[in-house]
């Protein structure tokens, strides 16, 4: 993001000064257009935000799934997984009473969180990372002059965090399992094992890859 103080190649521009052919209001439009692409695109547009929240828990659901084009939530666990973890969020958030403007950014943050960690194969710590370097952008601001721009309050800020940590970040390895895993389907089966000479038969469940 632009800074008050512009950088030249031979160093600072001093306050107050700005570089040839700009004016203070073109690097403020220039500021608020970068600060504009934060989060961006949206995950979820207005309007299906605002179907959504006429909707009950069913209905967030199956809007969700609509919108996601899920077709296979009786056979594949990620396309179950992943609404799930939609859905939550979104659950959640509404238990927040955010504005409109709140749940898209909260709902593309939750996205771009699991688009970090399937594309980029981010570790959990540069997840937090990433986190906690994108609320201080969308979150509250000690700069006065960025206030405007403050999409959450401290309070609502500390609350995403929070959900965060019992979220996704939790269970993390889970979620890096669903995407790197060798098959796209995980089934749970019984297996009885009998060795000759026990007492007892043995059974267990096992994780099996399809």
């Amino acid at each position: 993001m632009a800074a008050s103080v512009g950088t030249t190649p031979g160093g600072t521009t001093p306050a107050g000064m700005t570089p040839a052919g700009t004016t203070p209001e073109s690097e403020k439009d220039t500021e608020f257009q970068e600060h504009e692409r934060i989060l961006c695109p949206d995950f979820l547009s207005v309007a299906q935000i605002t179907e959504m929240l006429a909707e009950d828990v069913d209905g967030v659901q199956q809007k969700l799934e609509k919108f996601l084009n899920f077709r296979n939530l009786q056979t594949c666990l990620k396309e179950a997984s992943l609404l799930d973890y939609y859905v939550s969020g979104f659950l959640w958030a509404r238990g927040m009473d955010f504005s409109i403007i709140q749940y898209s950014k909260f709902m593309t943050l939750l996205d771009m969180l699991l688009h970090n960690l399937k594309t980029l194969h981010m570790s959990l710590e540069d997840s937090i990372k990433w986190l906690r370097e994108v609320m201080a952008e969308i979150g509250p601001s000690h700069s006065q002059k960025n206030e405007e721009w403050n999409i959450f309050d401290v309070r609502q800020a500390n609350a995403i965090v929070d959900y965060l940590k019992i979220s996704l970040f939790q269970h993390y390895k889970l979620y890096e399992f669903l995407f790197f895993s060798a098959r796209e389907e995980i089934v749970i089966g019984t297996e009885v094992k009998k060795a000759k000479g026990d007492e007892d038969s043995c059974s267990r469940i096992d994780l099996l890859h399809l």
